[in-house]
């Protein structure tokens, strides 16, 4: 292992910051230092940057590389830059509920990390915070997710094929009724799909029960396939949908986070042509991407991930 260097300072975009251990290795499996995330994210950053603007941040860190223990952190660390700008949000143990207390909860103030800027991506990455996880809300707007989210979670031996199968059905379901949507690896072992809303008024009273409704659906119409509860017994070999991620206190990985696996895999925003082939073929490989491999995605692709944050649609109501 290569000997952790001292820290040394960097100018970003006119911001001085202290950059540390820039040898450190991370991913011990493949050699992956702690230079190469803070590399990886400075040169993803424009496609990543206007995924995070102002979305409450909880850092995931790893101090001493993904083999060792890690924790969350929700409040922005006090030692931040004066430049580092927060979100104040009222929150409780069970989540974040908005930007004023509700009567009769013993609520406090947590001051969320926003990532706005380069300078500020290059700090988080510095603190070892190998991924980011964003609301699925602007801060201003806490309580308005911009977005609906299907996590795709596979009981073994189910795996990334079967998620891209279910990801097919339920794509189908979304044109029927209207809905664009876009997909990304999660990193890890599943698949995660959006509908971009991006209006205002929409709540998660909304998007929470939409999404469920939905979930049940697929549930019904491949019951050896899908299934839409938490009950770990029905999960072997079946696809999880997980609506309940629709919720102001729950945070999803962002896309082009890295993931802290055994090698430096990255949640990749992928188009429907490559779910389908993987499907077909029946090849996880097909899904899988390291830092390295999205940098060069992007530099050929653009963000495929950008209706996310552009495209405009009305939540539809699914009531008889």
């Amino acid at each position: 292992m290569a000997q952790a260097s001292a820290s040394v300072e960097v100018e970003v975009e006119g911001r001085t910051l202290k950059v540390s251990n820039l040898d450190k290795v991370l991913w011990p499996a493949t050699g992956f230092t702690k230079g190469q995330v803070i590399d990886y994210y400075t040169r993803i950053a424009p496609a990543l940057l206007p995924h995070m603007r102002e979305r409450p941040l909880t850092l995931k860190r790893y101090p001493n590389g993904v083999d060792a223990p890690f924790f969350y952190e929700k409040q922005c660390p006090k030692h931040r830059p004066d430049w580092v700008a927060v979100a104040p949000l009222w929150a409780s143990g069970r989540g974040r509920w908005g930007t004023a207390p509700k009567e009769g909860k013993g609520e406090k103030i947590i001051e969320y990390c926003l990532c706005n800027d380069l300078p500020t991506l290059v700090w988080i990455a510095n603190l070892a915070s190998l991924e980011l996880h964003t609301s699925l809300s602007l801060a201003s707007k806490i309580e308005q997710p911009t977005m609906v989210v299907f996590d795709l979670d596979p009981g073994p031996p189910a795996g990334v094929v079967e998620c891209a199968r279910v990801a097919l059905w339920l794509r189908g379901v979304l044109d029927d009724l209207g809905l664009q949507s876009v997909i990304k690896t999660s990193g890890s072992k599943g698949l995660q799909l959006y509908v971009p809303l991006n209006t205002d008024g929409v709540t998660y009273e909304q998007t929470k029960p939409f999404s469920q409704a939905l979930a049940q659906l697929l549930e019904r119409e491949h019951p050896d396939s899908v299934v839409s509860t938490q009950d770990k017994s029905k999960r072997p070999g079946k696809v999880l949908i997980d609506w309940l991620q629709n919720d102001g206190a729950k945070t999803t990985v962002c896309v082009y986070s890295l993931r802290a696996r055994e090698r430096p895999t990255v949640s990749t925003p992928v188009t429907w042509d490559e779910v389908a082939a993987a499907a077909d073929a029946a090849d996880a490989g097909l899904l899988v991407f390291e830092a390295g491999d999205v940098l060069k995605r992007f530099e050929a692709k653009g963000d495929l991930f950008t209706p996310a944050v552009e495209l405009v649609q009305p939540l539809p109501s699914l009531s008889a």
